[in-house]
């Protein structure tokens, strides 16, 4: 049995969950192939800011860095900022997929030049930073973004269908205006509108959740994984260290009596 690990970018209830956990049920993987999420024990309330990043990169190391010694066979990070993977392949031999850079070197492999339609503009520093480091940002046509507020735990719930035809606006401005060849979506919360978009749109739409597994499997398939030339080890490994900050962080996740601001990924 091949067990795969998808992590989940912010606290919540098994509930909440399901609505991510949904994304497996969009893709045909091997069938032997487990899919289990996983959320972080604590997480900044919203990926908008530098200081966010950093303190998500930290929650997806916690959250996976004993994933090998668990018995999964790769590591999947369920947002398009891919946080956490190069920390994580520091730390592990097995592969570690990010729907980000998966997603956009999957779109020049289905045409010339792709768009990404997102939720809002809070995002787009996300999508540059991962093009500016492929080297790639002159085949990325456009980021549009339809500025509905993002809902992490729910997802797009009952405003599905109006979402749905905002996205398809602003992917069909992407191709007709911007000359996008193949259109991404912007978030793996975004995943509920995929299907809808496909159909609606002429050109190939990228989901970028179930994307990540299937690349997972191939690079199992395959035998291979990331480089250590690429992520090397540390001299002093720290697994401790992190593990106290998050149990800390835990604590006073639990703690905390007042509602949370909605937090996006």
């Amino acid at each position: 049995m091949t067990k795969l690990l998808v992590l989940v970018p912010f606290p919540m209830t098994d509930d909440q969950r399901a609505f991510r956990e949904a994304q497996a049920d969009a893709v045909t993987l091997a069938g032997d192939m487990e899919v289990h999420f996983r959320s972080v024990r604590a997480a900044p309330r919203n990926y908008v800011s530098h200081a966010d990043y950093a303190l998500a990169d930290l929650s997806m190391l916690d959250a996976g860095q004993h994933a090998q010694k668990e018995g999964f066979d790769a590591v999947c990070i369920d947002t398009m900022s891919d946080s956490g993977v190069a920390a994580l392949r520091s730390v592990l031999d097995i592969p570690v997929i990010g729907p980000g850079r998966a997603s956009m070197l999957m779109a020049l492999l289905l045409g010339n030049r792709f768009s990404i339609v997102t939720m809002w503009d809070a995002w787009k520093p996300l999508y540059t930073k991962t093009l500016a480091d492929l080297g790639i940002a002159d085949r990325c046509a456009s980021i549009r973004a339809i500025n509905v507020a993002p809902d992490n735990r729910n997802l797009l719930g009952d405003k599905a269908g109006d979402v749905g035809a905002l996205l398809q606006a602003a992917a069909e401005t992407c191709i007709d205006e911007d000359g996008a060849e193949v259109i991404l979506l912007g978030s793996t919360t975004m995943h509920e509108a995929h299907e809808y978009l496909s159909a609606a749109l002429p050109v190939p739409v990228i989901n970028p959740g179930p994307l990540s597994y299937k690349m997972a499997e191939a690079a199992l398939g395959l035998g291979l994984s990331h480089s250590r030339q690429a992520y090397p080890r540390s001299l002093a490994p720290r697994d401790d260290l992190v593990e106290a900050m998050f149990d800390a962080g835990a604590a006073f996740e639990t703690r905390s009596q007042k509602k949370p601001p909605e937090e996006t990924s």
